[in-house]
C-alpha cells in the first residue's frame, strides 16, 4: 500500500501542477487583455484540458486519503458491520462508474487517434495529446481503486474492522480532529516553536 500511495501522490501533485499553471496561464491571459489589448489565444483550451487531466491524476490520492465527500448523516448510526458493507458496495460502484468511463474514452482516444482529430481552435491542439493524459489518469485511478478494493477485503476478512474502516469508511470527526492536532504539533516542531 506505501508504493500505492506514493504512486497517487506523485499523480495529485502531477495534477495539482497542471490545474495551477492553468491558472497561471488564464491570469496571464486576462492581464494580457485588460493592459495590452491582446490574448494569447487557446488559453480557455489548455485550462480546460489541464482540468480534466488533473481531476483525474488527483483521484486516486482523494480516494486513498478519504477525501470524497459522502454523506453520512444516517450512516454513522448503524452498525459497524453494516456500515463497512456499505462501503463496500459504494467503492465497488465508484471503481466501476470511472473503469465504465474509462472504457468509453479508451473507444474516444481511438477514434481520435485513427482520425487524427485536432481542436477547433488557433492551437489546432492534436486531440490525442491530452485525451492519452486523462485515459492514464483515469486508468491509475481504477487501479488504485482496485487495489484499495483487494487489500481492504483481505484486512476485513483477516477480523481487522477497523483497519477495514480506516481504509474505506468515512472519516469521522474525532479522526479529523486527530488529523489536526498532527499537523499542527508539526508544523510547531518544523518552525522551531
Amino acid at each position: 500500500m506505501s508504493g500505492l500511495r506514493r504512486f497517487a501522490q506523485w499523480g495529485l501533485w502531477f495534477g495539482g501542477a497542471l490545474v495551477l499553471l492553468a491558472a497561471v496561464l488564464i491570469g496571464i491571459d486576462v492581464l494580457m487583455r485588460k493592459f495590452l489589448d491582446r490574448s494569447i489565444g487557446g488559453a480557455d483550451e489548455l485550462a480546460g484540458y489541464a482540468l480534466a487531466i488533473g481531476t483525474a491524476w488527483g483521484l486516486g490520492a482523494a480516494l486513498l486519503d478519504r477525501a470524497h465527500i459522502r454523506i453520512d448523516s444516517l450512516y454513522v448510526l448503524f452498525p459497524q458491520k453494516l456500515r463497512l458493507t456499505l462501503d463496500i458496495v459504494a467503492l465497488v460502484l465508484f471503481v466501476s462508474f470511472f473503469a465504465l468511463t474509462l472504457w468509453h474514452g479508451l473507444g474516444v482516444v481511438s477514434q481520435s487517434w485513427i482520425s487524427e482529430s485536432r481542436s477547433q481552435s488557433a492551437l489546432e491542439t492534436p486531440t490525442i495529446i491530452p485525451q492519452v493524459l486523462w485515459i492514464a489518469g483515469l486508468a491509475s485511478f481504477v487501479l488504485v481503486g482496485l487495489v484499495l478494493l483487494i487489500h481492504a477485503l483481505r484486512v476485513g476478512l483477516s477480523g481487522d474492522l477497523r483497519g477495514m474502516a480506516q481504509l474505506i469508511s468515512t472519516r469521522s470527526a474525532e479522526e479529523e480532529v486527530e488529523d489536526e492536532i498532527r499537523d499542527l504539533k508539526n508544523r510547531q516542531v518544523g518552525g522551531g516553536n
